[in-house]
C-alpha cells in the first residue's frame, strides 16, 4: 500500500537517556508524541493523529500493521518569552528527513534515521536519535513556540516506529516498564542515542550530505 523500505535485518542495541522535565506551569512532562495535525499511516491511509483511536492499525518500519494500544494527550501551555531555548520544538523542512511536508516535533522525540556513519558507530545503519541533537541538518533548527501546543502520544504492545508524513520515522516508546522488564536486563528495541552519540551522528550526516552533493554535482 505504501511501498517503503522497511530494516532488513537486526536493531539498534543502546541505552536510552532520559531527560528531566520542566515543571513550572508552561511545559509538562511530555517528551515523547506527535503534534496534533500530523499524519500517520494507518490501516486507512493517510491520517491526522487526532483521529487514530485505540484498535486503529498503524504502519511501522519493522513489524508492518500494529494495533495502538493506548493513547494518551496532553497540552503543553507554552509562552514563547518563558520557556527555556533547550525546551524550544524542532522544526523539520519538507523534505528533510523524507517528510512531504513541514513538520514541527518536540525536542525530545526520537528519529530514526540512515547513516553510514551509524555502520562504524553501532554496526548497524539506522539509529535513534532525539529530533533537537538533529539541529543543522538539512534546514533543520529549534524555534520558539507561539501557542499552545496538542500532543498525542500513540503506543503499541512494544516499541516501535511508525511513518508520519511520508517516510519521517518516529519512535514510539511502550507505555509501561514493568519492574518484571527492569531486572530482567533484556535489552529494547529501539533505544535512543545519548546526546553524544546523537550529536557526532548528525555531524556525520552533514558530512555525508556534502560529499553527496559534490558527486552529483550540486552546489553546497
Amino acid at each position: 500500500m505504501f511501498g517503503w523500505k522497511n530494516k532488513a535485518n537486526g536493531m539498534p542495541q543502546r541505552m536510552v537517556e532520559k531527560t528531566g522535565a520542566y515543571d513550572g506551569g508552561i511545559y509538562n512532562a511530555t517528551t515523547h508524541g506527535l503534534l496534533s495535525g500530523t499524519r500517520v499511516a494507518s490501516n486507512l491511509g493517510w491520517r491526522s493523529v487526532d483521529a487514530i483511536e485505540i484498535g486503529d492499525s498503524v504502519l511501522t518500519f519493522d513489524h508492518g500493521m500494529q494495533q495502538v494500544t493506548d493513547i494518551r494527550r496532553s497540552t503543553l501551555w507554552v509562552d514563547a518569552t518563558a520557556v527555556p531555548t533547550h525546551m524550544w520544538p524542532v522544526f523539520v523542512p519538507a523534505g528533510a528527513l523524507g517528510n512531504r511536508v513541514d513538520m514541527t516535533v518536540l525536542p525530545e522525540q526520537g528519529i530514526l534515521i540512515e547513516s553510514e556513519a551509524a555502520v562504524d558507530q553501532h554496526g548497524d545503519p539506522f539509529a535513534v536519535v532525539p529530533a533537537n541533537a538533529l539541529t543543522g541538518v538539512r534546514g533543520v533548527k529549534r524555534q520558539p513556540p507561539v501557542q499552545r501546543l496538542e500532543v498525542i502520544t500513540l503506543f503499541f504492545a512494544a516499541e516501535q516506529v511508525i511513518y508520519t508524513e511520508g517516510s519521517l520515522l518516529c519512535h514510539c516508546t511502550r507505555a509501561h516498564l514493568s519492574l518484571t522488564d527492569m531486572v530482567s536486563g533484556l535489552e529494547q528495541p529501539y533505544d535512543v542515542l545519548s546526546g553524544t552519540d546523537a550529536s557526532f551522528l548528525a555531524e556525520c550526516i552533514v558530512v555525508e550530505d556534502h560529499f553527496a552533493a559534490h558527486e552529483f554535482g550540486i552546489a553546497c
